[in-house]
């Protein structure tokens, strides 16, 4: 180990991929297409959104954030990891393994925050409907919305702050991509401070958003069901149910992910599949969900498409 290493001039090795040179090519492009499949995909709901003016409405413009916070999380991922599976290099400067790793912790609590932030939109509109022009009038809506990123970018930027402007003791990332943990176990001297508030984000983060989503759905679903409205039930329990699978998925990988760092006896193998799992599967989830399934998005999204058709250009053309 290196000791006292200046961070400025330093670069870091991350964990090996494990690829044969033979699958090199293949897995090159999988990764490329994959994070062009996340791209499209969430480009689309944003679109769709964005170009309607008929989805401009509360629901829909907390929505409007899920695809951003995906892109983001997306691009921290991919682009650096098929760069490394093409050159076979898995070296990193510290300054770009801490902004993925800032991007990264911002997109994960960022996931958590937005899915609150709809699970309360939907409460409102529910269980307490003639308010819901009030409390969700626009200005409450950039209220919560400024509110959402402000606090995910101050609460992970004060995390990985902590670690920032240190010297280093080693240019090892456990891991396959850098994160907190990761960067953290590369500090010189006591990090029980930053551990300690690692452990404190993730518990207040997990438990905020959990408890919200909690208490939202189980309202309105009493409320749902005491009105005994099968059209509202069957409405209520498909909505729910899809945003309760994002969201379980979303809270049991991303915890996996994080506190296997703070166990040695943790398999290598799974948590490199927990922590891929995360960066992979919601950003390319979340939009197919909440694109395929909303009725409103998938008629508008057509209708787009009905209005910039060839067919209909031609005709412009012609005349």
């Amino acid at each position: 180990m290196d000791s006292n290493l200046s961070i400025y001039t330093t670069f870091l090795t991350l964990e090996s991929l494990d690829i044969p040179t033979s699958n090199t090519l293949p897995a090159f492009i999988f990764g490329t297409l994959t994070y062009c499949a996340i791209l499209v995909f969430n480009m689309t709901v944003l679109l769709t959104i964005a170009l309607n003016r008929k989805l401009h409405k509360p629901m829909y413009v907390l929505l409007f954030n899920l695809p951003i916070n995906d892109m983001l999380g997306a691009s921290a991922f991919f682009p650096q990891l098929v760069y490394s599976i093409l050159s076979q290099n898995r070296s990193i400067t510290y300054s770009a393994c801490f902004v993925q790793a800032l991007l990264t912790h911002v997109y994960g609590a960022g996931s958590l925050l937005i899915l609150s932030a709809m699970a309360y939109d939907r409460y409102i509109a529910i269980c307490c409907p003639l308010k819901y022009n009030t409390l969700m009038s626009p200005n409450n809506l950039l209220k919560i919305i400024i509110i959402t990123w402000t606090f995910d970018f101050t609460m992970i930027g004060l995390l990985l702050a902590m670690n920032y402007r240190k010297e280093i003791c080693s240019t090892k990332i456990l891991d396959i991509h850098c994160n907190n943990p990761s960067l953290m176990k590369l500090v010189c001297g006591d990090t029980k401070l930053n551990n300690y508030y690692g452990l404190f984000t993730i518990a207040f983060t997990s438990s905020l958003s959990l408890l919200t989503v909690a208490f939202t759905y189980i309202q309105i679903l009493i409320t749902v069901f005491v009105k005994r409205q099968s059209d509202a039930k069957s409405k209520a329990i498909q909505t729910c149910g899809t945003h309760l699978i994002v969201f379980v998925c979303l809270q049991l990988t991303g915890l996996v992910s994080l506190i296997a760092h703070r166990f040695e006896a943790v398999p290598l193998n799974l948590r490199r599949a927990f922590g891929a799992c995360v960066m992979v599967f919601p950003p390319m989830i979340n939009p197919l969900i909440y694109g395929l399934k909303t009725k409103e998005i998938r008629q508008n999204f057509f209708f787009s498409c009905k209005k910039v058709s060839p067919t209909k250009w031609k005709k412009k053309f012609n005349e």
